[in-house]
């Protein structure tokens, strides 16, 4: 199992990046994705540009404070965890993503592959943040 965690300041109020990451209907801003599936109050599929498909459930939504979900896809299984804080200066997130690979072969990428797309979804995020 691959674990990260990042932790980035953004410049705006809580509710604007609350408001930003949990809308599924507005996913517009991420690099990565064709679209959101929502298929109920707890549960969306994620499609990639290539056209990969990630089943979501979400077990915590607190407004303005925690939203966390486990996933899983044909290659993987894992949990995403957001905790966003009032700071000065704007809002502090905190993202902790948990990953375990389904095949064996593919468990030394693990840590990359997370790396990498944290890092592009903080990229992605920002950017729509501050425009």
């Amino acid at each position: 199992m691959a674990a990260s965690q990042v932790s980035v300041l953004f410049p705006c109020p809580v509710e604007q990046v609350w408001r930003t990451v949990t809308d599924l209907s507005c996913t517009t801003w991420r690099s990565d994705l064709k679209g959101v599936e929502v298929l109920d109050e707890i549960h969306f599929v994620e499609h990639t540009k290539s056209g990969y498909a990630t089943k979501f459930t979400v077990t915590v939504c607190e407004p303005f404070h925690s939203w966390a979900f486990v996933m899983e896809n044909d290659n993987m299984s894992g949990s995403w965890e957001g905790i966003f804080q009032e700071v000065e200066g704007g809002t502090q997130l905190t993202c902790t993503e948990t990953v375990m690979a389904r095949h064996w072969w593919m468990r030394p990428f693990v840590p990359g592959y997370l790396k990498r797309q944290q890092k592009r979804y903080l990229k992605d995020l920002r950017k729509k943040l501050l425009k």
